[in-house]
């Protein structure tokens, strides 16, 4: 029997991408035993139970701060890759797979020192420090962009394109229209999604009040305002065509909304090309290397988005760019199209079978 080990963390974009994978490792292989490495602090400590799987804690910090900081980060990340070893020394996986965050660092260092396989993830346009740091010691690493693939091609790194796992997952969820009409929607009208990640923007909730009031009342729009913004719950009131909630379960309704207002994380922007939604991305400017910018880039270089970047944003342009992505049809068809053009709907399936091939080239030079 193969058991896989997955380390990851620190953020739903790294935690989220792995589960998927590992969901479908196991729908072709169900008595393959799959665990978990991640922070013992962060949310994947919870998140990763949850779903059912062997959670594996370790301490590990990012490399950020003044000098005494990184000074106990390296401490740490040492003190980290011993408890990753000895961790897989009690598990003896056949490889290890890394999907980004600090925590990855240590369980890749770890498998190697033990001579177990590595593959890598990379979710972003921009590649992160962790997998920066521990390619070297991978025998495959797995992108979803050209900008993240031809920087480990400069590095001579066997790397394939083959998406994002959570492409996969999106590709084949059923419409619920019946959780449509319970978020107070219509599903005869035209219908776009405005989500600015799971917390919200306050600033930009605030932004788009006016920029909705340029807007055709005809267009039904469903405002998710984030957890963290309840007190903006009331904000559009007035407008009969906008529904508020604090959160939605988007997989449920992609397949039903005619455009979405969106940020460039690298899960979002899987799903919604795995189904061809129609975008308008306003990429977060709070992210490291600016990574979301150049996730949005891709697809609006491809005419599968509008692009609209933070500092560049107004009520006039936004009301302008939803005029143009989403009332203009011929417009709204041909992001919808280069958008699913996009997609990479058979990327969990793909990274299995590269893991199951790098696993028994591995074992075949044992």
């Amino acid at each position: 029997m193969k058991k896989i080990c997955i380390a990851t963390g620190g953020t739903g974009g790294h935690i989220y991408p792995a589960l998927a994978l590992a969901q479908i490792w196991k729908e072709k292989q169900p008595d393959i035993e799959i665990i978990f490495i991640g922070n013992d602090n962060r949310m994947e400590s919870k998140i990763v139970p949850e779903a059912g799987y062997k959670f594996l804690p370790v301490h590990a910090m990012g490399l950020t701060g003044n000098v005494f900081h990184k000074i106990k980060v390296v401490w740490l990340m040492f003190k980290a890759k011993g408890q990753a070893k000895k961790y897989l020394r009690q598990e003896q996986p056949d490889l290890v797979i890394g999907f980004g965050g600090y925590v990855c660092a240590p369980a890749a260092m770890a498998a190697h020192d033990l001579h177990i396989p590595v593959m890598l993830h990379e979710q972003n346009s921009v590649v992160g420090k962790a997998n920066q740091v521990v390619a070297r010691y991978a025998q495959g690493i797995v992108t979803c962009y050209a900008k993240a693939t031809q920087f480990f091609k400069e590095s001579k790194r066997n790397v394939r394109e083959l998406g994002n796992p959570r492409a996969s997952l999106a590709a084949r969820v059923v419409k619920d229209e019946e959780y449509f009409k319970s978020l107070g929607l219509d599903p005869k009208l035209k219908t776009i999604m405005i989500v600015m990640g799971s917390l919200g923007s306050s600033s930009i909730n605030e932004l788009m009040k006016d920029a909705l009031g340029q807007v055709d009342p005809s267009l039904q729009i469903l405002y998710v305002c984030g957890k963290d913004n309840d007190g903006d719950l009331t904000l559009f009131d007035a407008f009969k065509n906008v529904h508020t909630v604090p959160y939605v379960d988007a997989l449920r309704i992609y397949a039903m909304l005619d455009g979405i207002i969106c940020r460039a994380g690298a899960t979002t922007l899987a799903e919604l090309t795995a189904l061809g939604v129609p975008a308008i991305i306003i990429p977060s400017p709070y992210v490291t290397e600016n990574h979301q910018y150049y996730n949005a880039k891709n697809l609006s270089d491809r005419g599968a988005a509008l692009l609209l970047e933070e500092k560049d944003l107004n009520a006039n342009s936004l009301a302008k760019a939803i005029q143009t992505g989403f009332m203009d049809e011929a417009k709204r068809l041909s992001l919808k199209e280069n958008a699913y053009q996009l997609g990479t709907r058979n990327a969990g399936q793909d990274i299995v079978e590269w893991g199951e091939q790098i696993i028994a080239g591995h074992q075949s030079e044992a």
